[in-house]
């Protein structure tokens, strides 16, 4: 994580520990000639639009004091929504049993993708059950070579 974001995490965790919530993630991306900083929070059952907006005021109260970001930007606080990425251990944990999506850096059995039910998380090595075709496939895919994982959708 950039010294940026960890200064804005550092900002952003009392705030939604005071209201009860999880910091899930944190970007800074640019976007055309646009940058914006994006806050995506979460709770059990999920948070609603008017607990985004008290976050974004008390964000934005404090980052109007003490902004580590030197340029101009956007500031949005929202949901993960339904595909929530899986980043820290508790995240990979709950996803057990869940349909989840997974990219590698590189190939693993000659994949680099793998769609299906997180069956087992041991710390290192997520064990992912996928369709291929009528066939079902057990993947171990070592953490450490994980690009980016995250909740699905199934259709």
């Amino acid at each position: 994580m950039s010294k940026v974001l960890e200064q804005i995490e550092e900002i952003v965790l009392p705030i939604a520990t005071e209201l009860q919530l999880e910091l899930v993630d944190l970007a800074f991306e640019k976007e055309g000639k646009h940058w914006y900083l994006r806050v995506f929070l979460d709770k059990e059952g999920g948070i609603d639009i008017d607990e985004c907006a008290l976050v974004s005021e008390k964000l934005s109260e404090i980052l109007d004091k003490n902004d580590p970001i030197t340029q101009n930007y956007f500031l949005e606080v929202s949901s993960p929504g339904a595909e929530r990425p899986l980043k820290k251990e508790a995240d990979f944990e709950a996803a057990v049993d869940k349909w989840v999506y997974i990219t590698s850096y590189e190939p693993i059995a000659d994949r680099k993708m793998w769609e299906g039910t997180l069956t087992n998380y041991d710390g290192t090595t997520l064990t992912v059950e996928i369709l291929d075709k009528t066939r079902k496939i057990v993947c171990e895919i070592p953490k450490d070579k994980v690009a980016k994982a995250r909740l699905a959708i199934k259709f």
